[in-house]
């Protein structure tokens, strides 16, 4: 096996989250529209959507945008709590999210930090694609290169993005490892760009096992480098 020269991570869910975290949000923004979701059932239930649906997630919601991803995110993450929410109060909620998650202050999960620590001290090219950047959260003095579909003119699971980043990093595909919670963008992403991958899956959300490494916490990674 080629040498590890560099690791690349995903953002959101991956390595930060948003401050309330979505699970807060969507419990609150319900109640105030008279519907009850306990932020408890929805910890894994807005992980599962993610996971199912990302083309559905609320960062990615934008007026004018078509309604059937959004709308069936929320079918999986109802099916997960067994509740029900009307279709109105979904989008509502789902408007009301998009905004307050590109305002949020960005946190690291506390895995974070000393494993990129870790892998810096190794000498190794650390850098972040990402759908949506949408925070800083501290991680920046740690990262040598950072992509966004801004920058590559594609969004994951597009090649295109992964190979901006590989240009950029001055490293091959053979000698990355790639980490994210989402198996169609981030997993099947990177293997269409030659990289190997691993799935982080925090909350225990993958049904099926996967055909590539899953870890449930970042500090696993220094295993595989």
């Amino acid at each position: 096996m080629t040498e590890t020269k560099a690791v690349f991570f995903d953002w959101m869910g991956t390595v930060a989250h948003p401050e309330p975290d979505r699970d807060e949000m969507f419990s609150q923004f319900a109640r105030e529209m008279g519907v009850e979701l306990s932020p408890q059932s929805l910890m894994c239930g807005v992980a599962e959507a993610d996971a199912q649906v990302p083309e559905g997630a609320p960062p990615r919601f934008a007026e004018g945008k078509d309604e059937t991803p959004f709308l069936r995110w929320w079918d999986v993450l109802l099916a997960r709590v067994g509740s029900t929410v009307p279709k109105g109060i979904r989008l509502e909620i789902t408007k009301r999210a998009a905004r307050q998650v590109r305002e949020a202050t960005w946190v690291l999960y506390d895995d974070v930090l000393p494993a990129v620590k870790a892998l810096k001290g190794k000498g190794l090219v650390l850098g972040l694609i990402s759908n949506m950047r949408l925070g800083r959260a501290g991680l920046d003095p740690f990262l040598d290169v950072v992509v966004t579909p801004d920058d590559a003119g594609a969004a994951k699971p597009d090649p295109l993005i992964f190979r901006a980043a590989l240009k950029r990093a001055g490293v091959t595909a053979e000698a990355t490892v790639y980490i994210g919670d989402q198996y169609q963008l981030d997993v099947v992403g990177a293997r269409k760009a030659g990289i190997r991958a691993i799935l982080i899956d925090r909350y225990g959300i993958a049904t099926e096992t996967p055909d590539c490494p899953v870890i449930k916490s970042f500090s696993e990674i220094l295993g595989f480098v």
